[in-house]
This record gives structure tokens, C-alpha cells and sequence, in this order.
């Protein structure tokens, strides 16, 4: 599988000249911890997280270092830490504080590739680039649901798979009772697997898996009802 296979596409964004105060607004509103920093034209030009919020002056959380004329703390304290910490703690706009050196793949990238990503640079999120501009993102959150969705038989085809998906996604898109997230819908080996609110409406679950269902090449739908109301896990 591959980056496009499950990354999420309708992804959350923020410029650069943005306030904090509106970052941590939108952070909290949608219940997500990150979100890429694009600008006009769809380039990301930076990365930030809930952490760059963790010590910041407004809320007395800032990093107190006392500094100390030894070499020693000289050498693990720097000017330009102490000065990187005074700009995270006071920085006005989302360019202030976020990180520009961003980590991305590509919509090709396999996943396996992904996850190591993942894992080395211990990242929670790695935005989808194409041409340099933002498709998509993926979260650990959408390898686990891919790994839930594999089977122990041989994988179908994968262009199967990613047509289905592409074409659902199309059906859905725009329908009120839809409400579904792209991260919420995995393919494998044909079937779709959908992950739903446990508080969704018969009506609307049955008109989802009817989706579903009318999908050509489709075998089958699998539902995977959570106890709570589903946010995108950026």
C-alpha cells in the first residue's frame, strides 16, 4: 500500500501569519494535536504542533533555565536555545514558533517507508506532497486502521483498492448524512472498511454501506463502530 491509500486529504491547514491565539483556538476546536502551515499557493512552509504551545508566557509556562557562568551548563544550555525557547514562549504568529524544516513524502511512498518515518524521527504526522503541494496527511492513527484492515490471505489488487476508495470518496463527498473523514474509510483486498461512530443513526450507517456496496468491484463492507465521535487523529 501506499501513501495515497490512506492518507488523509481533507486536511486541516494554518498560515503563516496567523495568530497563536487562533492556532490554539483551532487546534482545540477540532480536537487535533498538529497541522501543516501552507501558504496561498498550497506549500507547506512549516509544521506545528500542540507542543509548540506547552511554555508560552500568557499561561507562566515558559522554560525557566537560570543561566550559570560554567562551562559545563554552557555547554548543554546555548544562546540560541535559550533564544529558540524566548521565541517559543512569546512569539506572536504560527511563524514564529513552527518548525521549518518539514519532513514529507510523497502520494507514491510505500507505507512501510512511511512507518519508518515515523518511527525514526518519532513524528506523530507527516504532510502528503505533490509537486511540493499539500494532498494529504498521514498520523499513526491511519497506519493503525490500515493494519486493521489487512487480512491474513493474499492482498487483492492494490489498484483495485485505491479506485474504490477514490471513487467512494467522490460519492460521499458533498452529502450531508456522509460526515465520514477519508481516514475513516480503508480498502483491502476489495472490501471497505468503515470507521463509525457508535452515535451515527441506522439510516445514516445503512446509507453509508449502500454506498458502499454500489461501488463497482466492491466484495464487501465491514463496519468498525468506536465509542465515541470521530475526529481526523492529525
Amino acid at each position: 500500500m501506499h501513501a495515497m491509500d490512506v492518507m488523509t486529504s481533507e486536511v486541516v491547514t494554518i498560515g503563516p501569519d496567523a495568530s497563536v491565539q487562533t492556532l490554539a483556538g483551532l487546534l482545540s476546536e477540532r480536537g487535533i494535536s498538529g497541522v501543516p502551515v501552507v501558504e496561498a499557493d498550497n506549500r507547506v512552509v512549516g509544521i506545528v504542533s500542540e507542543g509548540d504551545l506547552l511554555h508560552r508566557a500568557e499561561t507562566g509556562t515558559e522554560r525557566r533555565i537560570e543561566r550559570r557562568r560554567s562551562r559545563w551548563l554552557d555547554s548543554i544550555v546555548s544562546d540560541q536555545d535559550l533564544a529558540r525557547d524566548y521565541v517559543k514562549a512569546h512569539g506572536r504568529f504560527v511563524r514564529d514558533i513552527m518548525t521549518r524544516e518539514v519532513i514529507s513524502v510523497g502520494e507514491t511512498a510505500e507505507l512501510a517507508d512511511v512507518a519508518m518515518l515515523l518511527e525514526t524521527k518519532r513524528i506523530k504526522r507527516v504532510p502528503v506532497l505533490r509537486d511540493a503541494k499539500l494532498v494529504g496527511i498521514i498520523s499513526r492513527a491511519n497506519l493503525v486502521r490500515a493494519v486493521a484492515a489487512t487480512k491474513s490471505a493474499p492482498a487483492g489488487s492494490i489498484g483495485d483498492d485505491r479506485a474504490i476508495r477514490g471513487r467512494l470518496l467522490a460519492e460521499l463527498n458533498g452529502k450531508p448524512w456522509a460526515k465520514v473523514w477519508p481516514a475513516d474509510i480503508i480498502v483491502r483486498d476489495r472490501t471497505v472498511h468503515l470507521w463509525l461512530a457508535e452515535e451515527r443513526s441506522e439510516e445514516e450507517r445503512l446509507a453509508l454501506r449502500g454506498a458502499a456496496e454500489n461501488i463497482p468491484g466492491v466484495a464487501g463492507v465491514v463496519e468498525h463502530l468506536v465509542p465515541y465521535p470521530l475526529i481526523p487523529a492529525f
